[in-house]
């Protein structure tokens, strides 16, 4: 067990060091352009944002904001297990930027890692309803008492002005996917 919250530790610190460290250098030797790597909607060159957003951010602020959520949602989905962080993390990415390119506003970049958060969340969220067992349950209403006001940033209009409403609907639907799939594969009945 000990080693296991290292290895938590080592993965979220190492994961938080990258994305600042890329930061400071976007900040200081690119002057924010690789920020023009984010999500284009419907741009072939947006594809690349897919992949590229989450490790983008606009400024410190941001990226302070979305380390507090990393820390919280990252870590809870990490201590469940490194299979379900892998497959929340890939399918918040996937599923968030695919929705975000397919239906965000034309002329728009969008850049953040909210979207994996808002998946992290979903997964942390809806983990209990699928596997309905009794700590799953506990974490999943603790959860949604103490953050489920996040949700109004995933409805349009609520989201607030500049925030991509779209990555964080599409990251959660990503996360809750991966929980209802992970609790229904015959892998993990019995468990």
């Amino acid at each position: 067990m000990l080693d296991e919250l290292k290895f938590v530790c080592k993965l979220m610190a190492g994961t938080l060091a990258a994305l600042w460290g890329l930061e400071i250098v976007d900040t200081l030797v690119f002057h924010g352009l690789l920020d023009l790597f984010g999500i284009h909607p419907r741009s072939t060159f947006g594809l690349i944002g897919i992949l590229a957003s989450p490790l983008l951010h606009g400024d410190f602020y941001h990226l302070l904001s979305n380390t507090v959520g990393l820390l919280i949602f990252g870590t809870l989905v990490l201590l469940w297990g490194r299979k379900e962080f892998a497959l929340v993390t890939a399918s918040s990415v996937l599923i968030g930027g695919l929705g975000v390119w397919l239906i965000g506003e034309t002329g728009t970049v969008h850049i953040g890692a909210s979207g994996v958060i808002f998946g992290y969340f979903g997964y942390v969220l809806t983990r209990g309803w699928y596997e309905r067992k009794l700590l799953s349950i506990i974490i999943s209403v603790v959860i949604a008492f103490m953050f489920g006001s996040m949700l109004s940033g995933a409805i349009p209009g609520l989201a607030g002005c500049g925030i991509s409403w779209e990555g964080h609907l599409f990251g959660l639907l990503g996360g809750v996917l991966v929980a209802r799939r992970l609790r229904q594969s015959p892998a993990t009945q019995g468990q």
